[in-house]
């Protein structure tokens, strides 16, 4: 015998399915996360850290997970901070800095610091002062590069218990008060000032170097040519020697001769010279020498 239709019982079961398959969509769209490239999810359960989800598609307990904290891992930067440091020789100088920085381990961040920023730019700042505070001004300027590092190893190794990686920190300038500044200028000026006092003595040292090398030198040529000259004569007495030697008095006047008609013709030779008095007796010297210098040629 066939039963009656009841419209109120199929009613009854599609509502059943209904809620079933309305379940099941909810827990799907609780349990499924897609976490962003940029990002990673912190994960609770019941008020504790349950995981960490990457970037991707993630599953979670629907009901029991909550997603509690989205962190986003791209790289920051802190503002620009600027404070004042002493240094070791006592000059008050005012250093702005940068920090750039990323989350690597957001359980560390968001549970161990309230404010990580400000954590880091504290942390910073007394690291600066205490770094600054071993050198002196010179040592700061010239050695900036070396400062940075420090600085940046120091805040690394600080900030390494809040999940933190700090990618740089920079140094990006050291300002002087007014009258610090004053009273370098002063300083640099008067260093110019002996440096150029210094240059023009040492130039004035080199000339004074030079001009006696240069005598020096003068006065070794003219020993030289004397002594080539004294040599020369020397040779010329010894040959004269010689021919004496080997044809007696004949050489002897011979050359006496040759010397007495030399001198007249260096005499006549010379400027309003034209009219010559000479006397008797040597005028008949110059006869027999020019005598005997015919007889020779």
């Amino acid at each position: 015998m066939n039963q009656p239709f009841d419209i109120n019982n199929l009613i009854g079961g599609n509502l059943v399915w209904l809620v079933i398959a309305l379940f099941i969509i909810i827990c799907i769209f609780l349990g499924v996360r897609v976490v962003p490239q940029s990002e990673k999810h912190v994960v609770e359960r019941f008020g504790r850290l349950r995981s960490v989800l990457g970037p991707g598609l993630n599953f979670v307990v629907p009901f029991l997970d909550r997603i509690a904290h989205k962190v986003s891992i791209l790289e920051r930067q802190l503002p620009t901070a600027s404070q004042d440091a002493i240094t070791a020789d006592n000059v008050l100088v005012k250093v702005e800095t940068s920090v750039f920085y990323r989350i690597t381990e957001p359980e560390k961040t968001v549970y161990r610091i309230r404010d990580v920023d400000a954590a880091i730019a504290t942390t910073v700042a007394g690291i600066v002062r205490s770094e600054i505070g071993k050198l002196e001004l010179d040592q700061v300027q010239s050695n900036r590069s070396q400062l940075i590092e420090r600085v940046r190893e120091q805040v690394s190794a600080m900030v390494d218990d809040w999940g933190v990686e700090v990618t740089r920190a920079e140094i990006l300038d050291v300002n002087l008060d007014d009258a610090t500044r004053s009273a370098m200028l002063q300083q640099l000026n008067a260093e110019r000032a002996r440096r150029a006092q210094v240059t023009e003595a040492e130039g004035k040292k080199r000339a004074v170097e030079l001009n006696a090398d240069a005598e020096l030198y003068a006065a070794e040529q003219e020993a030289k040519a004397r002594r080539v000259l004294a040599d020369a004569e020397a040779y010329a007495t010894s040959t004269i020697a010689e021919a004496i030697k080997e044809n007696g008095i004949e050489a002897a006047q011979y050359q006496v001769a040759l010397k007495q008609v030399e001198a007249l013709t260096a005499v006549g030779a010379g400027p309003g010279k034209q009219t010559i008095l000479v006397p008797a007796n040597a005028l008949e010297a110059f006869g027999n020498a020019f005598n005997m210098l015919k007889g020779r040629s």
